[in-house]
């Protein structure tokens, strides 16, 4: 008993210490434009001169956008390339007014007097580069164009008094800079002032800039030089300002939900599964500490999106307990002690999971590698779930267990343990069978008629709808501008229709949410339009202004994104799956993938639900789900048939046994990490944020189309393809079994 009180307590640290530390790491976090307000822009990046542009160019121009951004005062800001566009996020800036002014402009690199008196512009070098002085430490060179002008310059500087003969590099230098101001900043991030030089003597060749730089040093000065006298041009191509109310307000309601979610969770799984329900809650509050702490350390951005896929996540990691659990009853039901049972369930447990989290992490990494934005944020803490799924809800999970189960103390209390009607263990000694089984009345191979007809009624369904319908497209991809108005004024959509058309906006959308409106016009406003427009419904109305521009440009590549990061995440998955399993069971879950994301796009086309830019998001997250639902379904009938046929299936009547023997072993897990996953889901619905809402109704529809497709669909599939091979030469079944790591005191 002692033991058993020691390992308690050891719990109850562990959860406490989650408890207390998931708030403050959760408030230290770099959050996004729509948690905490703020300006993002996208810019296309092209040359004054007409000349193509080159990653030298490229990688210039983000440098001149980061020096100016420091000199915002902005924390955190992030600035990314996606190809030749740069994308650049401010988070909590005060101006956006401002901010676009000083970020859109040509970058400009002048030579001064310490007078402050311009003596000569970026025309006179043609660029610099990384070099070393004449005792081999870091120097910057600069290759001089205009030599003429360049020694007539440093010949009288040369002549000054000494303190004064120096010739000041500035990078967007301002009528208010001056070199008195900043001599002792001078090539720090927060001054315009790159460097002084010192001259002693005139120079008609390229020359070398020294002085105590460190490596680090000269290449960030090269990169400034080069991208102060670089001939680019930046074109707004999408931008968006969020108000900080708006931010605010979508927080406090994400984390509402969220925390309903997880606790709706923690009260399930200790209601379903008594100890290890209690284990799996403290791991979940383990799990979730570890996930914003890894996102802390890589200096992730969290958006909405971001802290739904941390919520979503946390349903999913129940799976890896859920699904170890099922297999601790299974052991239990056959007359195993718990010991042995605990040990057999877990070990026969980790393909399957493994399986299925790594199926879900490719499209994790193909979300990644296309996703933009909110997609990427989004992205980023899917991957990082997942990982701590394997680190946490594996490896701790059943670390704590088997500290429980060791101590013998649950020997004969197998119902405290994990919720067990000892009446259903049999006793092998006595050559007692096992007799619990579910869902016995069940055909579900019977069922594969009424799927197939529910799929055919489907397919018209959707295609009529999308055919007449079609799909509701959001900003992102039809291209022009959406405002959101929030005020506490009196506001319908017939008065704001004339505003528009005083400001003359073509109007083609309305919408009503509990913070205000919001309306979508056809025009890409330019930045006058958006300041402007800003301003007249501000002070019309009061109100907090949020605009959104996107340009056509932006469509195309958000559409064809999408397109390639759903054919690279199906190409990748059916790989994967044939590699693991067979290719019957590749295409046959591939095609009831297909099914989810048509469900998804039917039901937003029937309802004129809005597809945005995380639309993709959630669509390539079912696809995750849905496969490793598939999977943990796919193991079951594989395993089936290698240890009761002997890997032979002998006729259609054998098959159906093993589907449906499979189908009944899992459907009981199935079912809860379904409804374990829903529920934060559902949470998000009704408690989150409304600019997420269309993005977590698009999850729960593609959540349950994926659960039945999981049960019925890809199964009914699998079963019209196997039974063509029955007698026929086949490939030796695989013993696909991962071969479990031996960590002493865990399992072993």
């Amino acid at each position: 008993m002692k033991k058993v009180v020691k390992q308690y307590i050891f719990l109850a640290l562990i959860a406490l210490i989650s408890i207390i530390c998931i708030a403050p790491l959760f408030k230290s976090l770099n959050y996004g434009l729509d948690l905490q307000g703020g300006f993002e822009v996208l810019y296309k990046i092209e040359s004054i001169d007409g000349s193509e542009l080159t990653d030298d160019m490229v990688k210039n121009t983000y440098k001149t956008l980061e020096k100016r951004v420091n000199t915002l005062g902005v924390s955190e800001p992030n600035i990314t390339v996606e190809g030749k566009n740069i994308r650049v996020q401010l988070a909590g800036v005060k101006s956006s007014e401002g901010a676009r002014k000083l970020l859109s402009k040509t970058a400009s690199l002048t030579f001064r007097d310490t007078e402050n008196n311009l003596l000569m512009d970026s025309s006179v070098i043609s660029g610099a580069k990384s070099s070393t002085d004449n005792y081999g430490k870091p120097a910057v060179a600069l290759s001089v164009r205009d030599k003429d002008k360049f020694y007539e310059v440093t010949n009288n500087i040369s002549q000054k008094a000494s303190g004064e003969n120096l010739i000041v590099i500035w990078l967007d230098y301002q009528d208010t800079d001056t070199y008195e101001q900043n001599k002792f900043i001078c090539g720090k991030a927060n001054s315009n002032c790159l460097s002084a030089a010192s001259v002693n003597q005139a120079f008609a060749s390229d020359v070398i800039i020294q002085g105590n730089f460190t490596q680090q040093e000269v290449d960030d000065l090269v990169n400034l030089i080069n991208s102060g006298s670089l001939q680019t041009k930046l074109t707004e191509i999408s931008s968006k300002t969020v108000d900080a109310a708006f931010g605010e307000s979508a927080l406090e309601k994400t984390v509402l939900a969220g925390i309903i979610g997880i606790a709706l969770i923690i009260v399930i799984l200790i209601n379903l599964y008594h100890i290890c329900g209690v284990v799996a809650s403290v791991t979940i509050l383990a799990y979730t500490l570890l996930t914003l702490a890894i996102f802390w350390l890589v200096g992730g951005v969290l958006t909405l999106s971001g802290i739904a896929a941390l919520v979503i996540g946390i349903g999913m990691a129940v799976d890896s307990s859920v699904i170890a659990f099922s297999r601790i009853r299974d052991e239990l039901y056959t007359g195993r002690s718990l010991k042995n049972a605990y040990f057999n369930g877990i070990k026969t447990s980790l393909s399957t999971i493994i399986d299925a989290n790594l199926t879900t992490l490719i499209v994790a990494i193909i979300l990644f590698i296309f996703g933009e934005s909110s997609v990427k944020g989004f992205a980023t803490m899917l991957i990082i779930s997942i990982i701590v799924t394997m680190l946490v809800m594996v490896i701790l999970n059943r670390f704590l267990l088997g500290l429980l189960v060791k101590t013998g103390y649950f020997d004969d209390k197998q119902n405290l343990f994990i919720r067990i009607n000892v009446k259903d263990i049999p006793n092998i000694n006595k050559n007692e069978k096992r007799t619990k089984y579910f869902f016995t009345k069940f055909d579900f191979v019977k069922q594969i008629k009424k799927t197939f007809i529910v799929l055919g009624i489907v397919l018209v369904v959707g295609i009529t709808s999308l055919i007449i319908n079609k799909l509701n497209l959001g900003i992102d991809f039809k291209g022009g501008s959406s405002i959101t108005i929030n005020t506490n004024k009196e506001i319908n959509e017939e008065l704001i229709k004339k505003d528009l058309e005083e400001l003359n906006f073509t109007f083609y959308d309305y919408e009503k949410n509990n913070d205000g409106v919001i309306v979508k016009v056809e025009e890409i406003l330019d930045e006058n339009q958006v300041i402007e427009t800003s301003n007249y419904l501000k002070e019309k109305y009061e109100a907090s202004i949020d605009i959104g521009v996107v340009s056509n440009m932006v469509k195309k590549e958000l559409v064809k994104n999408a397109i390639i990061s759903l054919l690279l995440s199906f190409i990748g998955i059916i790989l994967y799956v044939s590699i693991r399993f067979r290719f019957s069971y590749a295409i046959s879950g591939l095609i009831a993938l297909f099914h989810d994301v048509f469900v998804v796009f039917m039901i937003f086309s029937l309802f004129k639900l809005e597809v945005t830019t995380i639309f993709i998001a959630a669509i390539l997250s079912i696809v995750g789900y849905s496969i490793n639902d598939t999977i943990v379904t796919f193991d079951r009938i594989r395993e089936t048939i290698k240890f009761k046929f002997s890997g032979n299936i002998k006729d259609k009547e054998e098959l159906k046994l093993a589907i449906n023997t499979s189908l009944r072993e899992t459907l009981s897990r199935t079912v809860v990490t379904t409804v374990t996953t829903l529920l934060p889901v559902i949470c998000l619905i009704v408690f989150g944020s409304h600019e997420i809402v269309n993005f977590n109704i698009a999850l729960l529809i593609g959540l349950i189309a994926g659960t039945l497709s999981s049960i019925f669909l890809s199964t009914s599939l699998w079963y019209v393809i196997e039974k063509k091979f029955i007698g026929k030469p086949r490939k030796k079944w695989l013993d696909d079994e991962v071969e479990e790591l031996k960590v002493k005191g865990i399992n072993s």
